[in-house]
């Protein structure tokens, strides 16, 4: 089970006003091997409360660095933090690499890659394209970013080098809310009718063998509608959500269900090989009841946005309030996030370890 090292902060700076890059070495390299696309989980005490917040890594496998961004989040007490207070010098803490936004490498592959990002969703986006860059060198990518203007534009000259080193297999377009530009489909929100005309102009959908978006949900749920209409298969869709405007709460039928009878969940609980018992009182979540008895369960978002506290129900079952991390295939295997999980059953038996 992942637990959180210490990592030192070798360089700190800006890439908009609101957005840092972070360059990290870690005490245990080892564990810090990413796959491109994947993220970091840090944790941080402010004022007697931890807070645990996640960040993409944005560098590709072949760069030599381990690098995150962080944009300032109004009233986030960590982006704050990070863009106001870190500094080379100084260490944090993270969990090893996770997360599953990405697609296997094909080195001798001709494939065409799409991707769609929004504001700080361009960090595991731009991770996956500088890694399908060097390590499929058949491959083209075509990438729309959306931001409220070009000084929100984080990595703009990052990008810009990219486009110039890979000519001809990068393409990039830049869609500004606020800022017009040269071409009117490129000033605007990005809606239904701005997919249909990009694919109708610009973006063969035909030629698309993998899209990845990652955004505020919203655009992603629009952007995914119109790959679909314009003939992309699910599993050729691969999302990863930045933040959630799901009140992560489950259903009330399932809530009456458990207070009915007012009784505690008997819960068995498996992690890093240590099995422990506890009772989970009726409201609660699989992670809050953890917590509550002391166990160090992993967690993250708890939004049901990533997959930190993933573990598998032997025994029992719940039923998830919300869920953005997990394929339909998992969940089918008794794969739950425990941050949304409630118990519908009256025993538990959960494994971390799986």
């Amino acid at each position: 089970m992942a637990r959180f090292h210490d990592l030192t902060v070798t360089d700190v700076h800006k890439t908009t006003r609101d957005a840092v890059v972070v360059t990290l070495k870690p005490d245990e390299p080892e564990a810090f091997a990413f796959t491109q696309g994947q993220y970091l989980t840090f944790r941080r005490d402010f004022d007697g409360q931890e807070i645990r917040r996640s960040y993409s890594i944005c560098t590709g496998l072949d760069d030599g660095l381990l690098q995150v961004g962080i944009k300032r989040v109004e009233g986030g007490a960590f982006s704050t933090w990070a863009n106001d207070m870190l500094a080379p010098g100084m260490t944090v803490q993270a969990m090893p690499p996770q997360g599953r936004f990405h697609a296997p490498l094909a080195p001798q592959a001709v494939r065409h890659y799409l991707g769609f990002a929004g504001g700080s969703g361009i960090t595991p986006v731009l991770s996956i394209l500088r890694t399908v860059l060097t390590r499929e060198p058949h491959a083209h990518f075509t990438l729309v970013y959306a931001n409220r203007g070009v000084h929100s534009i984080m990595f703009r000259d990052e990008l810009e080098d990219l486009k110039n080193r890979h000519m001809g297999r990068l393409t990039l377009i830049h869609v500004l809310e606020s800022d017009a530009q040269e071409i009117d489909l490129f000033t605007g929100r990005v809606d239904g009718a701005k997919i249909d005309a990009l694919f109708q102009h610009w973006v063969d959908a035909s030629a698309v063998d993998l899209a990845f978006i990652c955004g505020p949900e919203p655009m992603m749920l629009t952007i995914a509608d119109g790959l679909k209409r314009h003939g992309l298969s699910e599993d050729r869709i691969k999302f990863e959500l930045f933040k959630s405007d799901q009140p992560g709460r489950l259903p009330q039928r399932v809530v009456e269900r458990r207070e009915a009878g007012a009784a505690l969940v008997p819960v068995q609980l498996t992690l890093d090989g240590t099995r422990r018992s506890f009772d989970l009182t009726p409201g609660q979540t699989v992670l809050e009841a953890a917590l509550a008895n002391g166990i160090e369960a992993p967690f993250a978002c708890k939004a049901g946005v990533c997959s930190t506290c993933r573990c598998k129900v032997i025994e029992g079952e719940v039923e998830m309030a919300t869920n953005h991390a997990l394929e339909d295939y998992e969940v089918a295997r008794g794969f739950v996030l425990s941050c949304q999980s409630h118990p519908v059953s009256d025993r538990l038996v959960v494994d971390y370890d799986h």
